[in-house]
């Protein structure tokens, strides 16, 4: 079994941009109807009449809406922070909305994914099947058109892929690692899935997020490129999705509502709003205070204590109407470099895992966004809730508990010296740094909290917070003690994927090499015959065994452990002039941009105007 693809990490790429790129996105649910949704928080003010509005503030509150052009327009923020120089969906760095698996706004995936439910929704494929674990169809919708209304046919998706061979150094190349052929019949695709690793999550995870060009635009490009297809430079996109790009500047990207959109019939109609309007700010708390005061309708930026905008009185919400407000879709890890002496006892590892006050980390470096963490390499809740044997997590882990984690580390005999810091044969807990990148505040704040606490226990570490590059590159190469980073996100091909990311042992890349699994280079004789397992389940019952015994033995072994969970996007709305956000009591669509994110920009519902 081969496992060496590796996602694709731009270079100086910004944090926002870095996650979302690196991110693996996956799995999507039943279609919503795309007519108006039912239920929904009560006691929302405003609206024609004094209708009752749903998916307003968390407060109940709506706001009067806006007068003129303005009532038609969505001012959306937290994608794109420089101004906008490359619209190349392949390049490093491309604007949004071009940049991948961002948005179906321009240019739009075969299926879109539910991080809620976890299924996949119809895009520009109608339906699709999976046949074992030996092959994957998907029949294309009827009717697609380009944006200069020329007709989307299978020869674009299959250029698409193949554009992987062509550059092999673009992301969708990846995708050829899982997939042997991929052929058309009529308007359906046909992939034959590499039975050296008959990994269907990974080919579904690809589908999902791969936006499909035109190919009569992008043969031009590898002809005039030579091949080079990131290094393209256009500030154009022509797509097939509901909106065009109409501008874009230093202070603003607007996007114009496609009104010969394919997917008319197929959502109920048009998005709600003529334009989406993205303006550029220099920071978070400017994008913040324009949110507040209701000039930005929706965005996906961090915002400390958001509760207190609608204590306040503002129509501001978010799809959980409680504590931690955001869904789940990562969890940045605490990544150990097992070769150094110390840290290569597994004793020792769980020793720190108990040693860290998860619930601080929460409270204080995510504002309480974050839940109980728990031990596991499978998030809780949403789409990855059915994998978790919640029991074992709970019975067979561990949690914030001090006196334990020292009395973990004189079991496994080690002893305070003088100085107050535990050693064994001469050998001491420490001192180790513990990195990741400058300006990352959620994730320096933890690693603060988490040396406060070793030290507490009798453990030598100190922070270290170099640039994002140097710390991708100690992190890659083995150069380091102890790091909080990055592993896949809830998607189609998670939680394998994740297992994957941390204890696969397939093509280690050996200290000194890059690595793109597996940074800890811990090594163990079962683990890849039960990622193969899980990989190649035939059936669901099957798939959560294999998960299940890969959970049994990262438990024992304690190769890393995540310090919080992130939320996949951070979604959060203000319903001065639209109603209708979906929420956990308007579920008709999930809080995402991407995937099936779409649907509620065809559902929103303008307020006065």
């Amino acid at each position: 079994m081969s496992d060496s693809a590796a996602p694709q990490i731009p270079g100086g790429a910004t944090r926002r941009r870095f996650l979302a790129g690196t991110g693996m996105v996956g799995g999507a649910a039943a279609l919503a109807a795309c007519g108006g949704a039912t239920g929904g928080a009560s006691g929302g003010g405003g609206g024609d009449g004094g209708t009752e509005l749903v998916g307003v503030g968390n407060n109940g509150k709506a706001g009067p809406g806006r007068k003129g052009d303005a009532a038609d327009q969505l001012f959306i923020a937290g994608f794109q922070w420089s101004p906008p120089t490359n619209f190349n969906t392949f390049a490093g760095s491309p604007a949004w909305p071009a940049a991948a698996n961002v948005a179906q706004y321009v240019y739009e995936t075969l299926l879109r994914f539910d991080i809620v439910t976890g299924e996949l929704l119809p895009g520009l494929a109608a339906s699709y099947e999976v046949t074992g674990s030996e092959s994957i169809s998907l029949t294309l919708q009827d009717g697609v058109t380009w944006h200069d209304g020329s007709d989307f046919t299978v020869d674009d998706v299959l250029y698409t892929f193949e554009l992987g061979k062509i550059d092999p150094g673009l992301g969708v190349a990846a995708f050829w690692t899982e997939v042997d052929e991929m052929t058309a019949e009529g308007s359906t695709i046909n992939i034959a899935v590499t039975q050296e690793r008959k990994n269907v999550g990974a080919v579904l995870n690809s589908i999902a997020t791969q936006f499909i060009v035109p190919k009569a635009v992008f043969e031009k490009v590898a002809e005039e490129t030579g091949n080079k297809i990131a290094g393209w430079e256009t500030t154009e996109a022509m797509g097939t999705g509901p909106f065009t790009l109409d501008l874009a500047d230093q202070t603003q990207i607007i996007l114009t509502r496609y009104e010969d959109y394919w997917g008319k019939d197929f959502y109920g109609g048009l998005p709600a709003m003529s334009t989406i309007i993205h303006p550029i700010f220099k920071s978070n708390e400017d994008g913040n205070l324009k949110f507040q005061n209701g000039e930005l309708d929706v965005m996906q930026q961090f915002v400390p204590q958001i509760w207190k905008m609608w204590e306040s009185g503002k129509p501001v919400g978010t799809y959980l109407r409680d504590k931690p407000y955001y869904s789940p879709g990562s969890m940045p890890m605490l990544l150990i470099n097992t070769t150094l002496p110390g840290l290569d006892d597994p004793a020792v590892r769980r020793a720190l895992a108990h040693a860290v006050d998860y619930a601080s980390i929460a409270e204080t470096a995510m504002s309480g966004y974050s839940s109980q963490v728990l031990a596991s390499l499978i998030i809780p809740d949403g789409a990855e809730d059915q994998w978790l044997d919640r029991g074992k997590a709970e019975s067979d882990g561990w949690i914030y508990d001090a006196e334990k984690a020292e009395s973990l580390l004189e079991e496994a005999g080690y002893a305070k010296g003088e100085d107050g810091i535990y050693a064994k044969d001469g050998q001491k807990l420490g001192p180790w740094k513990l990195i990741t990148p400058q300006g990352w505040t959620d994730w320096n704040a933890a690693l603060e909290i988490m040396a406060t606490n070793l030290q507490a226990i009798g453990v030598d570490a100190v922070t270290n917070f170099p640039q994002q590059a140097q710390t991708q590159s100690a992190i890659q190469n083995g150069d380091f003690d102890m790091a909080c980073w990055y592993v896949a996100g809830t998607g189609p091909s998670t939680p394998w994927q994740r297992f994957s990311d941390v204890m696969s042992n397939v093509e280690m890349a050996p200290l000194g090499q890059t690595a793109y699994r597996n940074y800890g280079r811990w090594e163990n004789g079962e683990v890849n015959d039960l990622l193969e397992a899980a990989a190649a389940a035939s059936d669901d019952d099957a798939k959560k065994e294999a998960l299940t015994a890969l959970d049994d033995l990262y438990r024992a072994e304690v190769p890393a452990f995540p310090l919080m969970y992130r939320p996949d996007e951070f979604f959060e709305f203000n319903a001065t002039n639209w109603s209708n956000w979906p929420a956990e009591d308007n579920d008709y669509a999930p809080p995402m941009f991407r995937g099936a994110g779409n649907e509620w920009i065809f559902t929103l519902k303008k307020i006065g105007g």
